[in-house]
């Protein structure tokens, strides 16, 4: 038990990790392309969020490492030394199959959290002057990510687990160990019993920490009182970071004639 908790839990969290990070990236882009008016960039966007979104996880794993490591064979033997490049290990395909499955859910919860800020926060940036990679840096995506987080929080635990399939291609994972070690012993039920009590500990701990960021990010936001339930706050600026407010300037008003 010692055993697949210490070797396997290492290597779940590294691939889960990287493969969010991963989805994190291919989000903001395919966000940026999905309200793009380019109408090259919509469309790879399009067709990567289609796909992703359309086909099962457990086949993109299997063409990531079983068919695009064919391809890159016979590239090899065609005289195409750069074909080794789409060779994967284990760890290298579950990375990139979770990342872009996940990138393709995530490309619509980003694209959803910019569209939610107020277009009058982006003109006033541009009134102001500011470049699109300047507003988009300073004003939007500050304010995006309030909205961003819990829905990308949900993804990560639903990744987490999702992550036991990089069995299917033999990556020594927590699952994996877990199910070497019941057929070699003869004890199934306690090696799966306690692999799912890891995934259950990790989610717990996850949704904790979410649950802890997702306040942090909603203070300034919350309507009735602050993010923990305190006493209503009047509104200020410095509670809401990346929001363009204007400056009020005092006007003298004439007294009435009497």
């Amino acid at each position: 038990a010692w055993r697949i908790i210490r070797d396997g839990l290492p290597l779940t969290l590294l691939i889960c990790v990287s493969a969010i990070i991963l989805a994190t990236i291919l989000a903001t882009l395919g966000a940026l392309a999905r309200l793009s008016r380019n109408p090259i960039a919509y469309g790879v966007a399009g067709f990567y969020t289609s796909f992703f979104r359309g086909t099962p996880l457990l086949v993109q794993m299997f063409l990531i490492y079983f068919a695009v490591a064919e391809v890159g064979v016979r590239l090899q033997q065609g005289g195409y030394p750069w074909g080794r490049v789409l060779v994967l290990t284990e760890i290298q395909a579950g990375v990139l199959a979770l990342g872009l499955n996940y990138g393709a859910y995530m490309t619509e919860i980003f694209r959803a959290g910019i569209q939610s800020v107020g277009h009058g926060q982006g003109e006033a940036a541009d009134a102001l002057g500011m470049s699109y990679r300047t507003k988009m840096r300073r004003i939007v995506f500050p304010q995006a990510v309030r909205v961003i987080i819990p829905p990308t929080g949900n993804e990560f635990i639903a990744m987490l687990k999702d992550s036991a399939l990089v069995y299917t291609i033999c990556a020594l994972g927590l699952f994996r160990l877990a199910d070497l070690a019941g057929r070699r012993d003869f004890r199934s039920l306690e090696a799966y019993l306690l692999a799912a009590m890891v995934y259950w500990v990790l989610t717990g701990i996850f949704t904790v920490f979410q649950a802890r960021l997702e306040r942090r990010m909603g203070r300034g936001y919350v309507r009735g009182g602050d993010a923990r339930g305190g006493a209503p706050r009047p509104p200020s600026a410095r509670a809401q970071p990346g929001i363009v407010t204007p400056e009020v300037v005092p006007v003298a008003v004439e007294p009435e004639a009497r």
